[in-house]
C-alpha cells in the first residue's frame, strides 16, 4: 500500500529520472557531435567489434544516460547543481578516459598521464558535459517544481 508520504518521494525519483536522462540526452548530443568531430565515436564502436557509427553512437548514448543518473543520484544529497556538476565531471573523466577506456583498450588505466595536455582536454570536455547536464536538469527540476 502506498501512503502519502511515498507518493511524493516517489514522484520526486521519477522527477530526477527524468531530468537526469533528459539533461544527458542533451549533453550527450552535443558532446556526442564534438567526439564525432574528433574522430571518438568509431573508437567507441571499435571497442564493441565494430565498424559502425551507430554502434558508436549508441553506445555513447548509453553511457551517457548511465552517467546522467549517477547525477541524478548525487543530486538527491545536494541540490548545488552546478557544484555537482563540476564534481560529476571529474569523476566521469576518471572513471571514463582514464580508467575504463584505456582498460578496455589493453592499454591500462591512464591515471599517471592526466595531466598531460591530451588528457586535460578531455577533463575539460567531460567538465562541460556534466555542466550542461546540470544546466539542463536545474532547469527541468525548477520549472515543474
Amino acid at each position: 500500500m502506498v501512503v502519502s508520504g511515498q507518493t511524493s518521494k516517489t514522484s520526486g525519483y521519477s522527477k530526477v529520472v527524468k531530468a537526469s536522462l533528459i539533461g544527458s540526452t542533451v549533453a550527450g548530443v552535443v558532446f556526442g557531435i564534438y567526439m564525432q568531430v574528433m574522430g571518438m565515436i568509431p573508437v567507441l564502436a571499435s571497442m564493441l567489434g565494430s565498424e559502425s557509427l551507430v554502434v558508436g553512437w549508441l553506445m555513447h548514448m548509453m553511457i551517457s544516460w548511465i552517467f546522467g543518473l549517477g547525477y541524478g543520484a548525487m543530486t538527491l544529497f545536494s541540490s548545488r547543481y552546478y557544484v555537482l556538476g563540476v564534481l560529476h565531471g571529474v569523476i566521469i573523466w576518471v572513471i571514463g578516459p582514464l580508467m575504463v577506456m584505456p582498460i578496455m583498450m589493453g592499454m591500462g588505466p591512464m591515471v599517471g598521464a592526466m595531466f598531460e595536455s591530451a588528457q586535460l582536454m578531455s577533463l575539460i570536455t567531460h567538465l562541460a558535459f556534466s555542466l550542461i547536464l546540470a544546466a539542463v536538469f536545474s532547469r527541468l527540476v525548477h520549472r515543474h517544481a
